[in-house]
C-alpha cells in the first residue's frame, strides 16, 4: 500500500510549522516540540487539555534505508541518508494531515475535541490517557469484564 506524501519535497520544519499554524486557527496554545533520533513530539494546550503526538521517527539504519527496495543493494551514505530523510518529511506530512482532519472534523460538528484528542491528552504524571488505558483494555478484553477502576469512572453505563 502507497504511503500518503511517499514523495514529499515539504521540509519536517515546514510540516511542523504549518501543523502550529492549523492548531492556532482552531485555538491551541502553549506549543512545545522535542525532537531526538527515534522519535520527536510535539505538545500543545487547546480546550483546557494539554496534548502531545510523539511521532516516531524510522531508524536510519533499516534495512529499507540501507539498501535499495527492487534488488536489495547497498546504497551509498548518501543515498542512505536522503531515503532515511524522505521517510521522516513523510511521517511529519502525516502528522499534518491526522491532526487537520481531527480539528476539521470537530469545526463541522462531527466530534470533540476531547473526543478526537483523548489518547492522547496529558494526564499529571505526564503520560497519555492512550498510555494509560492500553494495558487496562487488554486486561479487559482477556478477562471479558470491566476493571473495577473503569466501572467506578462511569457507574451510569446506560449513558454511554
Amino acid at each position: 500500500m502507497a504511503r500518503y506524501a511517499a514523495d514529499t519535497t515539504v521540509s519536517q520544519d515546514r510540516s511542523r510549522n504549518e501543523i502550529e499554524a492549523t492548531l492556532k486557527r482552531y485555538g491551541a496554545t502553549s506549543f512545545m516540540y522535542a525532537t531526538e533520533e527515534q522519535a520527536a513530539m510535539i505538545g500543545f494546550r487547546i480546550s483546557d487539555r494539554l496534548v502531545k503526538f510523539v511521532l516516531p521517527m524510522p531508524d536510519p539504519k533499516a534495512r529499507e534505508f540501507t539498501h535499495t527496495p527492487a534488488k536489495g543493494q547497498v546504497r551509498s551514505q548518501a543515498e542512505a541518508t536522503k531515503a532515511w530523510e524522505q521517510a521522516g518529511r513523510q511521517r511529519w506530512r502525516a502528522l499534518a494531515l491526522v491532526i487537520k482532519a481531527k480539528l476539521e472534523a470537530v469545526a463541522a460538528g462531527i466530534t470533540t475535541i476531547e473526543d478526537e484528542f483523548l489518547a492522547h491528552t496529558v494526564l499529571p504524571d505526564g503520560s497519555t490517557v492512550g498510555q494509560f488505558m492500553q494495558p487496562q483494555l487488554a486486561i479487559a478484553y482477556e478477562r471479558g469484564s470491566m476493571p473495577t477502576t473503569l466501572m467506578l469512572a462511569n457507574p451510569d453505563r446506560s449513558k454511554l
